[in-house]
């Protein structure tokens, strides 16, 4: 059963708000607050607020906004214990990340978080964890061409796999295709051992490892047999036409123009096709333009072609990854500052 709730708005110099929540069930509520309280520690730095907590009860004060976001929070983490689910530090984490989500830029209302997007696979349903993951979602059950650009960690490539999953196991698409440029500097794979599936087989293990997460090996294995699902280097999609599939480009920065367009005009009846990438992290030589960007100034726009960005508080991954990609930011901002200068280098 829900926890019942009382609130009161405590006077102040500054505008703000007390509420003190009531649970039920005292025999979950260690598992909600964390050893030594470290999830009531962690809540209280990511949203801004200030907890205490006593008995069944939690007081939480702040700003009404912030209040509110960590009511709902507790609230949400508290229903996962009553259905017999636990709460980890992702969880947590998840939580603070997706705490605005009911409300869009301009404070209107949006998706409740009951009612935020899943993928379900067999494996069970694969939800977002941030806001621009539950855009993003939302993007792949409407669009049949979808861009995900963002930084590593934001769940692009993971997500479109869940959902190509998802397509082929309801019988929407008859099978997956999984593509990316082999080697990101020119694909020159000469040099390495083996032959050509053991050359470039290491750069298309984050798909493998993807699927794995989504099915069981045994049954990864038998499809990737029977063709189902396949997963091949870039060069390999020329003169092809994909029909009734759910195809997905990996590291799309690293490809030209010619082969991106190459790969675009594969797209059959049936089809859906995502494409993913991060434009700061481009290996091609110095010069080369990348197709991604240039897709993305050709296309966007386009009806039917949805584009879903992530940005750094998008980032899934630990904590200390989403801090690497804002510093990494950060840099680069000053430096273009630094250039549009009228003395700066950029002159």
């Amino acid at each position: 059963m829900i926890a019942a709730t009382q609130a009161a708005t405590s006077p102040s110099s500054r505008p703000g708000k007390a509420v003190t929540l009531q649970f039920s069930d005292n025999a979950l509520l260690p598992l909600l607050f964390g050893d030594h309280d470290r999830n009531l520690v962690r809540l209280e730095q990511g949203l801004n607020v200030r907890m205490s907590s006593r008995g069944n009860r939690v007081a939480i004060s702040g700003e009404p906004d912030r209040v509110q976001a960590a009511e709902q929070v507790l609230n949400g983490l508290y229903k996962r214990l009553e259905t017999g689910k636990g709460v980890s530090r992702a969880d947590v984490e998840t939580a603070i990340r997706m705490a605005d989500i009911s409300r869009g830029e301009d404070g209107d209302p949006r998706l409740p978080l009951s009612d935020l997007p899943a993928i379900l696979t067999r494996r069970g349903a694969v939800g977002p964890r941030s806001p621009g993951q539950a855009a993003y979602m939302e993007m792949l059950a409407r669009h049949e061409m979808v861009f995900a650009i963002g930084p590593a960690g934001t769940g692009k490539t993971y997500l479109a796999v869940a959902q190509a999953v998802a397509m082929l196991q309801g019988g929407r698409v008859d099978r997956i295709v999984l593509s990316r440029p082999a080697v990101e500097a020119g694909e020159r794979l000469g040099f390495l051992p083996g032959d050509l599936k053991e050359k470039v087989d290491p750069y298309l293990r984050p798909l493998y490892d993807a699927l794995h997460d989504m099915m069981p090996g045994e049954q990864v294995i038998r499809r990737l047999g029977t063709g189902e699902i396949e997963v091949a280097p870039l060069a390999f999609m020329r003169g092809r036409t994909l029909a009734h599939a759910f195809v997905i480009l990996d590291e799309a920065q690293n490809t030209t123009p010619v082969q991106m367009k190459m790969f675009l005009t594969r797209m059959g009846e049936g089809t859906r096709m995502v494409i993913t990438g991060d434009l700061s992290q481009i290996d091609l030589p110095p010069g080369q333009r990348s197709g991604l960007r240039d897709a993305l100034d050709t296309l966007e726009g386009v009806q039917g072609i949805g584009v879903s960005r992530f940005g750094v508080r998008d980032v899934v991954r630990h904590p200390l990854v989403a801090r690497i990609v804002d510093a990494y930011e950060q840099r680069a901002q000053a430096r273009r500052d630094v250039a549009a200068e009228p003395n700066g280098s950029g002159q």
